[in-house]
């Protein structure tokens, strides 16, 4: 049966600006691949990602590369070697599964074996500015079960992290330096964080510059981000980091993101199940992901000034399974 591919680019203003240690964003801007075969339709979403060396015109150019053989039959499996791992292949990996699942008229969550998938728990994302705004930012959510606390500024971390603290006594704590700690800092900010009870540390140095993670004392679990990617990571990881952040964009879909959880069971890491800043349609296929992690982290949504139609069900802290409309 013919097969049709079309790539478009998407636009969502935020509710606010959202700021990490490496910058700050005012839309997110994002790649959805949709597949038509026959009367079925499926969908993929992607972010992008300039850490990456990806662009929106870098993602759709390498989409448009793959035009053919999709187009000509290639299927799920023969996708993995068609593009590497990235946010190209995670939009088309996710069309892919979403089609499969509309074309047999079976959901995604049965052929992942989950009979019933379940709301999960969602940090929600306290986005980096000063102590005082960033009390402000956490006292105006402190319903929220689990936040995740975005810092990496030169300097007022540990103020940063104390302030959030205390307006938000009862959440569970993800302090996130998106690499923007250093060796002579890393000890003492460590320490601020077991001082505020943080749950998890993540990426806290800059990928490649993580050796002395497995020569110092670790008062807080480390989670992997920037350091990890695909399932062939892992491996090096060991022993540096406790948990690892299980994104589609980074390892290129859902179908290395399964073969990235199950060796990340066997290497005995924790899973984080995280994404960029993007719509629920690039949210869904985690949410199937997180029915196995410790953490989550899939706010993107939460975020936007607007979702699209048909979007996750987002009630305080958790978030539920997508309905067909949405994908899978």
């Amino acid at each position: 049966m013919p097969r049709r591919l079309s790539v478009t680019v998407d636009r969502f203003p935020l509710a606010r600006r959202f700021t990490i240690a490496r910058g700050s964003k005012t839309e997110a801007v994002v790649v959805v691949c949709t597949l038509d075969e026959g009367a079925a339709r499926g969908r993929g979403e992607c972010v992008p990602y300039a850490r990456y060396g990806e662009s929106v015109e870098s993602v759709c150019a390498a989409i448009e590369g793959a035009r053919s053989a999709v187009e000509a039959g290639a299927t799920r499996q023969e996708l993995q070697d068609l593009l590497p791992a990235g946010a190209a292949r995670n939009a088309l990996d996710c069309a892919f599964w979403d089609l499969e699942a509309k074309r047999d008229g079976d959901g995604v969550a049965r052929r992942l074996g989950i009979a019933r998938p379940r709301a999960v728990d969602t940090a929600f994302t306290i986005s980096l500015d000063t102590a005082d705004e960033m009390h402000r930012a956490a006292a105006a959510v402190r319903g929220r079960s689990v936040l995740k606390v975005k810092v990496g500024g030169p300097e007022g971390d540990a103020e940063r992290m104390r302030a959030v603290r205390a307006a938000a006594p009862g959440a569970r704590l993800i302090i996130d330096a998106n690499e923007g700690w250093r060796p002579e800092t890393i000890r003492e900010l460590m320490l601020a964080a077991a001082g505020v009870g943080a749950a998890v540390v993540e990426q806290p140095l800059p990928a490649g510059q993580d050796e002395m993670l497995a020569r110092m004392p670790r008062p807080v679990p480390v989670c992997a981000d920037e350091s990890v990617h695909g399932s062939g990571d892992l491996a090096s990881l060991v022993g540096r980091y406790d948990y690892v952040n299980l994104k589609l964009d980074k390892t290129g879909g859902l179908t290395e993101g399964l073969r990235f959880l199950r060796e990340a069971r066997r290497l005995g890491f924790g899973v984080m199940a995280g994404c960029m800043v993007g719509s629920s349609l690039a949210m869904a296929p985690a949410v199937l992901l997180a029915q196995e992690a410790e953490l989550c982290d899939l706010d993107g949504p939460l975020l936007l000034a607007e979702d699209r139609a048909d979007g996750l069900a987002y009630e305080g802290s958790t978030v539920g399974a997508p309905s067909p409309a949405l994908w899978g």
